[in-house]
């Protein structure tokens, strides 16, 4: 029985009590009045532990569920700190990788333009022996091509 029956129950009897002639007042069944309002006080406190258990119940879900919208919070935060964090190391990876290619194409172009310098001063060199080697060939062949004159001269 709840306390909501018990109350329609009391509002019957007042229904079906008799009235005073001329006045606003009721002649009611005393002893089932006082039954009624017995058995609402065996109840409320029971209807009371009913509500308090709810009240413990339902703060009890809110509880868990801050948990775990804590929790949910917790990982989402993990995984965004990691996220972060993978793309600061994709970052210093690409910037390592865009400075080392820079370095080899700066070693590249000291390389190119040094073997140019060594190529150069080889040429250089090998023209100063050939131009050596040629003076010596042109005075070999001013020579021989005076001598034939004097070889026949003093014959």
């Amino acid at each position: 029985m709840d306390i909501m029956h018990l109350i329609d129950r009391l509002e019957e009897v007042l229904n079906e009590s008799r009235q005073l002639p001329f006045t606003h007042n009721i002649i009611v069944d005393e002893e089932r009045v006082f039954e009624i309002i017995d058995q609402m006080r065996a109840l409320i406190p029971e209807e009371v532990k009913k509500a308090q258990q709810l009240l413990a119940q339902k703060d009890r879900i809110l509880a868990q569920a801050q948990e775990e919208a804590n929790r949910t919070l917790a990982i989402a935060k993990e995984k965004r700190d990691q996220m972060v964090e993978r793309e600061a190391i994709v970052q210093a990876a690409h910037a390592r990788a865009e400075q080392i290619i820079a370095e080899a194409k700066a070693e590249q172009e000291n390389a190119r333009r040094e073997a140019d310098a060594y190529v150069l001063e080889t040429l250089r060199r090998l023209e100063m022996e050939l131009e050596r080697s040629l003076t010596q060939v042109r005075n070999g062949i001013s020579y021989l091509q005076s001598e034939p004159l004097q070889i026949s001269e003093e014959k």
